[in-house]
């Protein structure tokens, strides 16, 4: 990182971030104003902890970078938070639950399918339908009306 300072009174710089950049693409640089606690990469803001651009331009005006860390992350405040105590839960049999004003009604498409063969999930298209012209013929005699499971010309092989 190179951290140029655009003005000490203010505390503003510029950042240009070379680390992990490809060849052929141009550095990308990033304002940091110390003094309203702002970064264009947006993490100090959101985070109120310093980003990586912070660092640098704290590292350059020689400040310590503890200043910038917001008070939440304190250990006072931690301690403050979690020193609270809190009230004891009572028994969950003696909870009133007041009984429902409606009736609820199951959602049948919400249950799980019977066992058995697995409905289609295809949606089916105008390439589906099949043209009525001529009807299926038994692959065993090639005549009409059957098929060949239930063929009268089948053999039958015994043994």
């Amino acid at each position: 990182m190179n951290a140029e300072l655009y003005s000490r009174d203010l505390e503003t710089f510029r950042v240009q971030e070379y680390i992990g950049r490809r060849s052929g693409l141009p550095p990308r640089s990033y304002a940091v104003d110390l003094r309203n606690r702002r970064c264009e990469c947006r993490i100090f803001q959101t985070l109120r902890y310093p980003c990586v651009h912070v660092h640098a331009a704290c590292a350059r005006a020689n400040l310590n970078v503890e200043q910038f860390i917001d008070e939440i992350y304190t250990l006072q405040r931690a301690l403050r938070i979690w020193g609270n105590e809190f009230p004891v839960m009572p028994d969950v049999s003696n909870w009133e639950v007041p009984p429902p004003a409606f009736e609820m009604v199951p959602d049948r498409s919400l249950r799980r399918h019977p066992k058995g063969r697995p409905q289609s999930t295809r949606i089916r298209n105008d390439m589906d339908v099949r043209e009525m012209g001529e009807p299926k013929l038994c692959t065993v005699c090639r005549t009409s009306g059957h098929n060949r499971s239930t063929c009268p010309h089948r053999v039958y092989v015994s043994g």
